[in-house]
C-alpha cells in the first residue's frame, strides 16, 4: 500500500501542510561546493589537461589525450544507422515537432520613425556558441538532446557544442542519435563540473560557449549556478513535478498513472491530485495500489508518492484553480470537461495540458512545444525554454540633428540632477543654439 497524503482545504491548517509538502531544499551542501569549485578552477587553469585527468577518474576512463574524448563526425550519423528503424522514425517525428512548433516562437527585429526622424527600433541576433550537457551512461535521454538543440538551431546559433560522459567508454546510441538529427556541431565525452568548466571557460580544445543548457546531478547544478555570469544558463531545475485537477470524470487509472509519469523520474519527484470529488480521489488512490505493482520502477514511485505526493479536495474547480496557482508547477494537466473555462483561471504553470486524453507524457517527448519547465514554484516568473532563450536582443538608436536636439535638452537636465556634469555636457553639445 502507498501512504500518500490526503489534505483538503477546508482543514484549517491547509496552507502550512502544503507549505510543508512544496518545500524542497536543492541547496548543494558545503562538500559539494568545495569540490565543484576546486574542479571549475583546475580546468580553468590547466584546460585540458585537467579534463582527461577527471574524465579518467571519473567516468573510468584511460583516455591518453582530448583527441579521445572528442566523437568523430560521422559518429553520430553511424549511430543514427544503427538504431532500430521504428525508433528512428520516433525520433525524426519528435523533432519535426519541436522544430515545428520551434519556429512560431523565433522574435523578429523591429523599428519604427517618429516625426523628427529619430529611429527606435530592437535588433534580434542568435548567440555564436551554445553548450549543451547530456547525461551519459546508461541513461538515454534523447529527447532532452531533441528539446536543447533544435530551438537553439532554429534561433540560428551557429555552433551547438555537446558534451555527454561516456563511463567505461559506454556511448549511448539513441543519444548520438538525437544529436545527429538536432544538427549537434561537435560532441564531446565529457561529464561533471569538469564539462560545465570547459565549456564555460574554454580550453585548448573544448570552445568557450555563450550559454550552458542542458539537465544534469547536484554537480553539474552546482557548477552551472558557479559559472553563470561569465555564460549564460537555462535554469537550476529542481525535481519533476506533476499536478492534475480533475473533475472526478476521468478513468482513475488513467490519472494514477499520470501521476506515476513524474513520481518514476526519482524519490524526490512530486505528484498531486486536486479535485472537489472525495468519493474520486479513493478510486485514485485505489487505482495507484492496483498498479504500482506493475511498474519497473515501483520503489521510486512509492518513496516519491509517500514523500512528497498528495491528494487534496477542494470546493470546487475555481478553488482547484488557485491552489494550483499557489504550487506554479512545472506539468499542470486539465482533466476537465472544460479545460479551457479552467485554463483562464491558471496563471502559474510551466505547461499546461488541456482536457482528458492529453497525458503529460506527450509533452515530454513529442507534442512539441518544450519539455524543458520552470521547477519549484518558478513557473511565477519564468517561462519553458524556446527558441528566445537563445537570442540576444539589442536597442537600435539613431538621432536626426532634430532629434538629438529635442532629447539632448532632456537628457542635459536629467544628468544635471544626477551630478553627472559629463553627461549633461554630452547631451547639451547637441542641442541647437
Amino acid at each position: 500500500m502507498v501512504e500518500i497524503k490526503q489534505l483538503s482545504t477546508q482543514d484549517a491548517d491547509f496552507w502550512p501542510q502544503l507549505d510543508a509538502l512544496l518545500a524542497w531544499e536543492g541547496v548543494s551542501d558545503d562538500a559539494v561546493n568545495t569540490t565543484v569549485r576546486g574542479i571549475l578552477r583546475d580546468v580553468r587553469q590547466r584546460g585540458d589537461a585537467a579534463l582527461v585527468e577527471y574524465t579518467n577518474r571519473f567516468d573510468r576512463m584511460q583516455a591518453a589525450g582530448m583527441a579521445e574524448l572528442e566523437l568523430p563526425s560521422d559518429a553520430l550519423q553511424a549511430a543514427l544507422e544503427r538504431i532500430p528503424a521504428e525508433r528512428r522514425a520516433a525520433l525524426e517525428t519528435a523533432a519535426g515537432r519541436i522544430r515545428a512548433y520551434a519556429e512560431h516562437q523565433k522574435l523578429e527585429s523591429w523599428s519604427y520613425t517618429e516625426a523628427d526622424g529619430t529611429v527606435l527600433g530592437q535588433k534580434v541576433t542568435p548567440m555564436d556558441r551554445v553548450g549543451l550537457y547530456v547525461p551519459g551512461g546508461k541513461a538515454a535521454y534523447p529527447s532532452s538532446v531533441l528539446m536543447n538543440a533544435i530551438p537553439a538551431k532554429v534561433a540560428g546559433v551557429r555552433e551547438l557544442i555537446m558534451v555527454v560522459p561516456t563511463p567505461a567508454g559506454e556511448r549511448n546510441d539513441l543519444v548520438l542519435a538525437a544529436a545527429a538529427i538536432a544538427g549537434v556541431d561537435r560532441v564531446f565525452t565529457l561529464g561533471g563540473a569538469q564539462a560545465v568548466a570547459a565549456l564555460a571557460f574554454g580550453t585548448e580544445t573544448v570552445p568557450q560557449v555563450d550559454k550552458i543548457v542542458g539537465p544534469g546531478n547536484i554537480y553539474v547544478a552546482t557548477a552551472k549556478g558557479m559559472v553563470f555570469g561569465a555564460v549564460g544558463i537555462d535554469m537550476i531545475a529542481g525535481p519533476s513535478e506533476i499536478l492534475v485537477i480533475c473533475d472526478g470524470q476521468t478513468d482513475p487509472d488513467w490519472i494514477a498513472m499520470d501521476l506515476f509519469s513524474q513520481a518514476e523520474h526519482d524519490e524526490d519527484a512530486q505528484a498531486i491530485l486536486i479535485s472537489p470529488d472525495a468519493d474520486f480521489l479513493e478510486r485514485v488512490r485505489e487505482s495507484i495500489a492496483k498498479l504500482l505493482p506493475e511498474m519497473g520502477r515501483a520503489d521510486i514511485i512509492r518513496t516519491s508518492l509517500g514523500s512528497r505526493g498528495a491528494l487534496i479536495q477542494v470546493r470546487d474547480l475555481d478553488e482547484a484553480a488557485r491552489v494550483a496557482d499557489y504550487i506554479a508547477p512545472e506539468h499542470l494537466e486539465l482533466s476537465v470537461a472544460d479545460p479551457q473555462a479552467l485554463a483562464e483561471n491558471i496563471h502559474h504553470a510551466g505547461a499546461i495540458f488541456m482536457g482528458r486524453y492529453t497525458a503529460e507524457a506527450l509533452g515530454d517527448y513529442c507534442a512539441g512545444p518544450n519539455h524543458v519547465l520552470p521547477t519549484s514554484r518558478t513557473a511565477r516568473f519564468s517561462s519553458p525554454l524556446g527558441v528566445y532563450d537563445f537570442q540576444k536582443r539589442s536597442s537600435i538608436i539613431y538621432c536626426s540633428a532634430e532629434g538629438a536636439s529635442a532629447l539632448g535638452q532632456t537628457a542635459a537636465e536629467l544628468a544635471a540632477g544626477e551630478g553627472l556634469s559629463a553627461h549633461a555636457r554630452s547631451a547639451a553639445y547637441r542641442v541647437k543654439k
